[in-house]
């Protein structure tokens, strides 16, 4: 009978380990190390992600519930203690730096025109208690972290991500982040800083964001309606001229406001610097923002990563890393699969079958057995 590999060994197959391994070389993880390597240490990860594994002790029990369909995928069980000096200790730029050759897989080659690209910003904050925590101390009672993301609507993936204290403000972080010349920059209130927007302008990028209740548009201009559509205004004008230090505004060019009803009833201000395009694709773009929250609760409620395994900073960062990477391996195996699933209906298909050897392409036919004809039913029970 032919062999076939457990889905995990097949999943992890998936990873371009070549370029993980001079990840490796470059920033000296394994030297002087005997036998749990970087690469043990992150199939481990990855195990616990898709299981689902709380805990180093999890992690642990699970593997050792498998050890012999480990082999294939190159995994070892992990000594506790171990695997939480690997994660304390090693360098945590050999996981983040993985991410993006694990983009270009997920992505396929999925090439859009320069204006057509649209970049969703936030962040989602994540609570951290216990020993250890103190270096993202925020206050005297609390511990946390930020995960800032720019994620691609299109994609339906993030393509950059970034990890700071929960004291940071969002924008100090954005003003890090690279600029994408001639891409769409869709964000909310954190991100409402005129220097970073005259950037954005600089590089040719579309701006859609919000307007604060107290910022006026001066000099204001209106625009004719589409007859129909739920813009309630369009108006083309000038923000405030001076800042509050009464410094020169940077962002100087004019802006448009576009006021819409969303379905609640609720009236928003719409800020962009496309002074030509529709006014109802404007409002499109910026409720495409909702994406990027629909990815947050996806990221805490399926991959669990509000449950750390180490509270050092580098635990931290290496584990959050290692979700993300997880969630493009399943982005990639969705991308694959014969059917077609969400990512909750995926995620639990392949926990539930993550040592089992299957074809992992196929688990949703494998999961689902063929209906019972009833009268065959009879029949046997008649027979008995």
């Amino acid at each position: 009978m032919r062999h076939r590999n457990s889905v995990f060994a097949d999943v992890v197959k998936l990873i371009p380990w070549g370029k993980f391994e001079k990840l490796v070389d470059e920033h000296g993880t394994d030297d002087l190390v005997r036998s749990f390597t970087t690469r043990h240490q992150l199939l481990a990860l990855l195990c616990g992600q898709l299981e689902g594994a709380a805990s180093l002790r999890g992690i642990k029990a699970v593997m050792l519930s498998h050890r012999a369909r480990l082999y294939h995928a190159g995994a070892v069980v992990p000594c506790r203690s171990t695997f939480a000096d690997a994660n304390r200790n090693r360098d945590y730029r050999v996981f983040t730096g993985l991410f993006e050759p694990m983009l270009g897989l997920a992505t396929g080659g999925f090439r859009k025109a320069v204006g057509d690209v649209v970049r969703l910003v936030d962040s989602t904050s994540l609570r951290l208690a216990g020993i250890g925590a103190h270096w993202a101390r925020f206050s005297t009672e609390f511990s946390g972290l930020k995960v800032h993301v720019i994620y691609d609507p299109d994609l339906g993936c993030p393509v950059y991500h970034l990890v700071s204290e929960a004291k940071i403000n969002d924008i100090v972080v954005a003003k890090r982040m690279p600029i994408e010349k001639g891409a769409t920059y869709v964000f909310d209130l954190g991100y409402y800083d005129y220097r970073w927007w005259a950037k954005l302008d600089e590089a040719g990028c579309r701006i859609v964001t919000r307007f604060k209740a107290n910022t006026l548009l001066r000099e204001a201009k209106e625009q004719p309606l589409q007859p129909g559509s739920r813009v309630l205004s369009d108006r083309i004008g000038f923000l405030p001229e001076r800042l509050a230090s009464n410094r020169r505004n940077p962002m100087q060019a004019p802006v448009r406001e576009i006021v819409v009803r969303t379905e609640t009833g609720k009236e928003l201000r719409v800020l962009t610097n496309d002074l030509d395009a529709p006014a109802e694709e404007i409002a499109e773009l910026y409720k495409q923002r909702w994406q990027i929250e629909l990815f947050f609760r996806a990221m805490k409620q399926t991959l669990k990563i509000t449950h750390f395994l180490g509270r050092s900073e580098n635990a931290v960062r290496i584990q959050v890393a290692v979700a993300l990477i997880a969630f493009l391996l399943l982005h990639l195996l969705r991308q694959m699969s014969k059917a077609k699933l969400s990512l909750a209906e995926l995620t639990r298909l392949v926990r539930a079958n993550l040592m089992h050897r299957k074809d992992f392409t196929r688990l949703r036919e494998i999961q689902t057995p063929p209906p019972i004809d009833s009268r065959q039913l009879t029949l046997n029970w008649g027979s008995t």
